[in-house]
């Protein structure tokens, strides 16, 4: 299937970008076709974000969002800002960059679903429930496009009577927009060398859930964010807790990859912040109705990997653009995607685009908003490397001029954080109780994940001993603690230790792939359509 181009991902910043190269097609009376192709079920299905909303790039977008229907109800009324202890809170300034006046409270999955309907209406090509499983390259060594995974094997990779082969889609520009670490993007950033003048990009992983509570306990438009408890001073991470409109509060907790304690689950810190008074008195009386987890980008200004090459580019998360200390990274992600599709309109429309370096979207973002809301705040989350403390101190500093000092902290890869399990104690999780509390499995119900049966695990192992000889005996085998899915566990037989993998239960948060201290675990896509099923995260 041919076309001028394809986007690998439809999130914010894919669909932005099929819609303003349509916008700018109809204005200018020429003609370009577009292809998107989703690997969720439906678009939405694995979008999840907490998410206060920033309308800044939608209203350059969509100027008449409101007219059309944009599922933006709820808006932000009152910040809270929180330190806590283990049974105290203590009230902080608001830093200004998490000001929310103005924004949203919303579900992601529900927007993308929005502006999906958007896209096609200006004749966007949309293709749910195709995973792109592989980048094509011609004889030059230029992207070429991508084709999508064969459907219908076995477990072994042998074809059953249900057998599809993948598609490939031929583009003059690919575009990848497939958020947070995306598997594709991780190839194409080693064959191409663009972290050669970059830090590693970081990460974290967040947890979420959503709560229907009693109607005297909600407070719509309010929002709550906290640091400090449950985590040490030595672990960068915080909460969330936005009430949405019905009665229902969206509440997760974000917790560094970078962290040392190889013991540590960011399930089960999360599950303990909520038994905190502060966080409780909300949720007693409600009930959990959904659950999820992802992994986001914190490296920031710093972390961007070079954008283009030849016959593509990187948009949104998955080239890194989340502004951390904002805690915001959808109008970042649309504003990229826009400013790729004026970009790529351009080389489209002047000459012969196959195969060709787009290299006025680097130039393009750098003149774009994006380019100094992300400088102005490279320096906070890299402070925090140096303890919680001296982190909070660093980022007032950098918050009232600071950042004008022309130096920049730089940025470490998660996986070599980790401290051998010998040099930290076990951390002693209570059990779940099951009302306010709950255990992995009886969460990843909640996200109607699902992969068909039989088919090949997505999760690989380039060397099958590493976690039983190496990072059993060095790390306790973090795996089965840091996946929020209960996907990796050591189970013993008449053998001794055997490493299991439960790929069914993969909720797509690409942790493994970015936590594993051996670099071991290799995520990739699994057959199209399967993970987790969205409806309003």
């Amino acid at each position: 299937m041919e076309y001028d181009v394809v986007i690998v991902g439809a999130g914010p910043s894919g669909l932005s970008c099929a819609i303003r190269l349509k916008q700018l097609a109809a204005e200018r009376g020429t003609d370009i076709s577009v292809c998107v192709i989703e690997k969720g079920s439906e678009v939405g299905a694995h979008l999840m974000s907490g998410a206060v909303f920033e309308p800044r790039a939608l209203n350059e977008l969509i100027p008449d969002w409101k007219d059309k229907g944009a599922p933006l109800h709820v808006q932000a009324k009152t910040d809270r800002f929180l330190f806590l202890t283990k049974n105290k809170s203590f009230r902080l300034p608001t830093p200004p960059q998490m000001y929310n006046h103005g924004n949203y409270i919303i579900s992601l999955s529900m927007l993308g679903r929005w502006l999906a309907t958007q896209a096609e209406e200006l004749g966007v090509e949309i293709y749910a429930g195709f995973a792109a499983a592989e980048v094509l390259y011609n004889d030059a060594g230029a992207v070429m496009g991508v084709a999508t995974g064969d459907m219908g094997l076995d477990k072994d990779g042998n074809k059953t009577d249900h057998f599809e082969p993948g598609v490939e889609l031929h583009a003059k520009q690919t575009v990848f927009a497939e958020g947070c670490h995306g598997s594709l993007t991780k190839t194409l950033i080693a064959h191409y060398d663009l972290r050669k003048n970059s830090d590693p990009q970081t990460y974290g992983l967040g947890i979420k859930e959503i709560w229907e509570i009693p109607a005297d306990k909600h407070s719509e438009g309010l929002i709550i964010h906290t640091v400090g408890w449950p985590m040490d001073s030595k672990t960068y991470g915080g909460s969330w807790m936005y009430h949405l409109d019905n009665n229902q509060v969206s509440i997760g907790f974000v917790i560094g990859l970078d962290y040392q304690n190889p013991y540590l689950s960011p399930f089960a810190e999360m599950q303990r912040f909520k038994t905190h008074p502060d966080v409780r008195k909300y949720l007693e009386g409600g009930r959990r109705i959904a659950y999820g987890a992802r992994s986001l980008v914190e490296g920031g200004f710093q972390s961007l990997p070079k954008l283009t090459f030849p016959g593509g580019i990187l948009i949104g998360d998955t080239a890194g653009f989340l502004n951390v200390p904002k805690i915001k990274g959808n109008h970042t992600a649309m504003k990229s995607g826009m400013v790729a599709a004026e970009s790529l309109y351009d080389l489209l429309t002047t000459g012969d685009a196959t195969s060709a370096e787009c290299t006025a979207y680097t130039d393009n973002i750098k003149a774009s908003w994006i380019w100094p809301e992300l400088k102005k705040v490279r320096n906070i989350r890299p402070g925090f490397n140096f303890g919680f403390w001296i982190g909070m101190i660093h980022a007032a500093f950098q918050t009232v001029g600071g950042w004008l000092l022309p130096y920049t902290l730089k940025n470490h890869a998660d996986h070599s954080s980790l401290k051998p399990a010998t040099d930290d104690l076990k951390i002693d999780y209570p059990k779940p109780d099951n009302v306010l509390t709950f255990d992995r499995l009886t969460s990843v119900r909640l996200s109607n994940t699902m992969h068909e049966d039989g088919q090949p695990s997505h999760l690989k192992l380039k060397d099958p001993s590493i976690p039983v000889s190496v990072n059993l005996p060095r790390y306790a085998e973090p795996a089965q603690r840091y996946c929020p899915a209960a996907v990796y566990e050591v189970v013993e037989d008449a053998n001794g230790p055997k490493f299991v993998i439960n790929a069914q239960n993969c909720v797509h948060c690409k942790t493994c792939d970015i936590k594993d201290p051996s670099q071991n675990i290799e995520w990739t896509v699994p057959q199209g359509g399967g993970g987790p099923n969205y409806s309003n995260m």
